[in-house]
């Protein structure tokens, strides 16, 4: 079994490094680390260091020794789930399955056919659970680098987004489509790729041509209609098979 993540601002270098605050209470009061077991600290931006507990004091210090220093290098290709607003806490459950499975970036998109807004303090909220859940998940499931979570962006500004990736698609419930499925559409080994969710109502023709215009093709998943927050994780485990990134 890998060793339990931990996050900190900045990697140490080689040497003794006391663990404190939140992680350290994680690791001492939850975890229930003891010395001479490993763990990994990581800024959740690629950068992490293997460590082994030296020591363990009071609810929330751990000395560790750092034995290595080291820095993944970003995915290829980069895997972007535009993810349309959902009722309730269905978002941060979207967030943080995608999360576990791989994605790099997630974007809450304000689709027209949203039901829930994000405005005022209550928008600033949930896009702080948003990111939270990420962080949290990218430590759960041992990840070094975190999925980013965007602002929240307008059709306009999702548009704009998909004029550069490499490859972009909507994922539509129908299943006759022509553009056919995800599963045999032509994906780039490199670069980006944009998967775009839309809300529980779908999205809509004006928003299905905008990103069409802009590059961004409709495909479908398979013959189920899956939930908006099921669709991005399930369409991310799929292109993460097909371009090798599960290999």
């Amino acid at each position: 079994m890998t060793a339990p993540v931990f996050v900190v601002d900045a990697v140490p270098g080689a040497g003794t490094f006391v663990l404190e605050g939140p992680e350290g209470r994680h690791a001492v009061s939850v975890k229930r680390l003891q010395g001479g077991e490993d763990l990994v600290l990581a800024d959740g931006r690629g950068r992490w260091a293997d460590c082994v507990v030296l020591t363990a004091e009071g609810k929330d210090r751990l000395t560790v020794q750092v034995s290595g220093v080291y820095e993944d290098p970003e995915e290829e290709p980069r895997i972007t789930v535009v993810q349309a607003l959902p009722k309730g806490d269905r978002g941060e459950v979207a967030v943080e399955t995608m999360t576990e499975t791989g994605v790099d970036a997630v974007v809450p998109w304000a689709a027209s056919r949203c039901i829930t807004q994000w405005k005022g303090d209550r928008g600033l909220k949930a896009l702080a659970k948003w990111r939270s859940t990420a962080r949290e998940a990218g430590k759960q499931s041992r990840r070094t680098r975190f999925p980013e979570v965007s602002d929240l962006m307008t059709t306009k500004q999702v548009a704009a987004l998909l004029a550069g990736a490499d490859f972009a698609a909507v994922l539509h419930e129908d299943r006759d489509h022509p553009s056919g499925a995800l599963a045999t559409a032509e994906l780039p080994e490199k670069g980006s790729i944009v998967l775009i969710v839309g809300p529980e109502g779908g999205v809509s023709p004006q928003e299905l041509a905008a990103f069409e215009e802009a590059g961004a093709k409709p495909y479908r998943l398979g013959r189920s209609v899956l939930r908006t927050s099921t669709a991005g994780t399930a369409a991310t485990a799929l292109v993460l098979g097909r371009t090798g990134r599960w290999s």
